[in-house]
């Protein structure tokens, strides 16, 4: 099988290509600069027949036309979109706007660009396909009680919608489509507060997406099998 993983140069991008490796699994990873990713470099070199590195901006629509024209006719099997951003936005009345815009611009419009352009090598993957997009209980209309983060929840919870409509829509071709809570994890993202490593997050995920089928679909899924409410 083979697995594109967005954002692969470090944290839970970076952990899913190692552990995906680990299993013999064939890996398409991407950056913004992978050159100057040094552990993704080092696990190319190690593994040089089964991981292949792309440079990848998701938020420049010219980059995913020439990274989709790179991979040409290949057969992805799951696609991980991991790749995203969080920034602070400031407090109600003081907000950063262009924050939000940001925010929109590549953890919703981007991943959903790739997403579509991406649909042909989707539906070459033998026996269906899948596509894991990665979101947070922030972004849990549900799960709200704290307010704030007005960027990083609006932008997840879009992610959220696009994953639902992308479910239905591709339901007849095969294609399934839900969204994962990675849970609270080590990152730079997460900080060092995190309850969670990497290691723990990825490879409980990697159990949810090996299991899900089409009643999986257009659901949202916590790291450790629970699914979280809208």
């Amino acid at each position: 099988m083979t697995y594109l993983v967005t954002g692969a140069n470090r944290g839970i991008g970076l952990e899913f290509t190692r552990e995906l490796l680990k299993r013999g699994e064939s890996v398409v990873a991407t950056a913004r600069d992978p050159e100057s990713a040094e552990e993704l470099q080092a696990l190319q070199k190690e593994n040089p027949e089964r991981l292949t590195l792309f440079s990848l901006d998701i938020a420049d629509l010219a980059s995913i036309e020439a990274f989709v024209n790179e991979i040409g006719a290949r057969a992805i099997n799951v696609l991980i979109n991991n790749a995203g951003i969080l920034e602070r936005c400031g407090a109600l009345g003081d907000i950063d706007f262009e924050v939000i815009e940001r925010s929109f611009q590549v953890n919703t419009i981007g991943t959903l660009r790739l997403t579509e352009a991406l649909l042909p090598s989707l539906r070459r993957a033998e026996g269906g396909a899948k596509i894991v997009n990665l979101s947070s209980k922030m972004g849990s209309i549900a799960e709200n009680s704290s307010g704030g983060s007005y960027a990083y929840r609006a932008s997840k919870a879009a992610l959220n919608m696009v994953t639902r409509s992308l479910a239905l829509d591709l339901a007849d071709e095969g294609i399934i489509a839900f969204v994962v809570h990675p849970g609270w994890v080590q990152t730079r993202m997460g900080g060092p507060n995190a309850l969670i490593d990497t290691e723990t997050s990825v490879t409980s995920l990697l159990d949810v997406i090996d299991g899900a089928d089409a009643s999986t679909s257009g659901s949202f899924q916590e790291w450790n099998g629970n699914t979280i409410a809208w």
